[in-house]
C-alpha cells in the first residue's frame, strides 16, 4: 500500500532536515525518509577530531541558532550531533527511518519512492543524501597491489588507531590536512598533495568562506566578472590543530606519487616511501543511485539543474550536493536559502495557497 503526501525528503541530515523546515512553515503534507538510525546524518560517522570551521552562532540551520559548546570555539561533531537531533525534536519534523530508499519511479502525476520497508506516492520530491556515503578513491596504479590497510575518509576515526604505524594521507583538502595534523605526533607521517598546498589566511573561517561563495553566485547571476569565490583563497582552513602541526613543521605535503608498491609509494624519480597504512581523503561524489530509474544524469554524474529543480523533471528537487545545487549548499549554514527556495518553488508548481 503506497502512502499519499505533497512532498518525499529522502534524507534527514541536515539539508533534508532544513527542507523540512519550510516546507512545515508552507503548510505542505510531506515526510522525511532517513537511512540512518538515529539522527544526526553523516555527522555521527566522521572521525572523532573533527571540528566545525565557524562557530556555532554560524553554523545554524534556519529558524535555530546552533548554542555554543561549552570550552569550544568550534564545535565538535558530536556537538553538531545533538543540535541537528534537537533541531529534528523541536520542529516535530516527520522523520521515518531507518527507511533506505531504492529508487524513484514516475508515475503517472506522481513520483513513486520505493523502499524496503514499502512505498510513498509523492506529489514532488526532495533528494537530499549528500555524498558521504559514496567515497571517491582515485585509480592509481598499484592500488590492489599494496597489501597495507587503505582506509577512505569515511572509514578513519583516531590517531590510536594508527600510532607507531608509518601512514601516508592523501589529500589536500580540508579532510587531509585535518586527518593529517591529527596524525602528525604519533606517526610516521607522509602527507602527499596533488598540487601544493595552500592555506588560508588565519583569520578566515567558515563565515568568510560563506560570504565569498554568496558573492561568487551573486555575481555569476547578474551576468558580472566571476570573482574566483573561495577557490581564490586558497584550499586548507587553518583550524587550530592544523595551525598548530603546520606551524610545528609537521605538515609539509609531499607531491603526489605516481603508483602504489606493496610496500608503499614510489614518485616518478624512482623515490619511495614504504608505508603500513594509506588513507585516502580524495572526496565524495554525489549519492544519487536511487535516481537512476528517472534517467536524468548529466556530464560527471550531475542532474542538469536550475538552482534546484531538475531541469528534465520538475517535480524533483536536489538540495545539499554542493555549489551546483545552491551556494556553499553542502553547509550547515548554506543550505537554508536552496531549501527555502526549494520549497517555494514547490509550493508554486502544485498552485498552493
Amino acid at each position: 500500500m503506497s502512502r499519499h503526501v505533497d512532498v518525499v525528503v529522502i534524507g534527514g541530515g541536515q539539508a533534508g532536515l532544513a527542507a523540512g523546515y519550510y516546507l512545515r512553515r508552507l503548510g505542505l503534507e510531506f515526510v522525511i525518509l532517513d537511512a540512518q538510525a538515529t539522527p544526526g546524518g553523516a555527522w555521527q560517522h566522521t572521525w572523532d577530531s573533527l571540528h566545525l570551521f565557524s562557530p556555532a552562532a554560524y553554523s545554524s540551520l534556519p529558524g535555530r541558532l546552533m548554542p555554543p559548546q561549552q570550552g569550544e570555539t568550534y564545535p565538535d561533531a558530536a556537538h553538531v550531533v545533538d543540535y541537528l537531533t534537537d533541531y529534528e525534536r523541536r520542529y516535530d519534523l516527520p522523520v521515518v527511518r531507518p527507511v533506505q530508499v531504492e529508487g524513484v519511479h514516475r508515475d503517472g502525476n506522481y513520483l513513486r519512492v520505493e523502499s524496503v520497508a514499502g512505498s510513498w506516492s509523492a506529489r514532488t520530491v526532495i533528494s537530499a543524501s549528500g555524498t558521504w556515503w559514496r567515497p571517491f578513491m582515485p585509480a592509481v596504479p598499484g592500488r590492489t597491489e599494496f597489501k597495507g590497510a587503505q582506509l577512505h575518509t569515511v572509514e578513519y576515526r583516531r590517531p590510536a588507531d594508527l600510532a607507531g604505524q608509518r601512514v601516508v594521507v592523501v589529500g589536500g583538502g580540508n579532510s587531509g590536512a585535518q586527518i593529517a595534523a591529527d596524525l602528525a605526533h604519533d606517526t610516521d607521517l607522509t602527507w602527499v598533495t596533488q598540487r601544493p598546498a595552500r592555506f588560508l589566511a588565519d583569520d578566515i573561517d567558515g563565515r568568510a568562506l560563506f560570504d565569498h561563495a554568496t558573492a561568487r553566485r551573486r555575481a555569476l547571476d547578474e551576468g558580472r566578472t566571476d570573482t574566483g569565490g573561495v577557490a581564490s583563497l586558497g584550499d586548507i582552513v587553518a583550524v587550530p590543530p592544523v595551525r598548530e602541526a603546520r606551524d610545528a613543521g609537521l605538515l609539509k605535503a609531499q607531491p603526489m606519487f605516481t603508483r602504489l608498491t606493496a610496500t608503499g609509494v614510489e614518485w616518478a624519480d624512482g623515490t619511495r616511501a614504504e608505508a603500513d597504512a594509506i588513507v585516502w581523503c580524495t572526496g565524495f561524489r554525489p549519492a544519487l543511485s536511487h535516481l537512476a530509474p528517472l534517467g536524468l544524469r548529466g556530464p560527471r554524474g550531475h542532474i542538469p539543474t536550475a538552482g534546484t529543480q531538475a531541469l528534465r523533471e520538475p517535480r524533483l528537487h536536489l538540495l545539499g550536493y554542493g555549489d551546483w545545487t545552491g551556494p556553499a549548499s553542502a553547509t550547515l549554514i548554506g543550505v537554508g536559502r536552496p531549501a527555502r527556495d526549494a520549497a517555494r518553488a514547490i509550493v508554486e508548481l502544485l498552485d498552493l495557497p
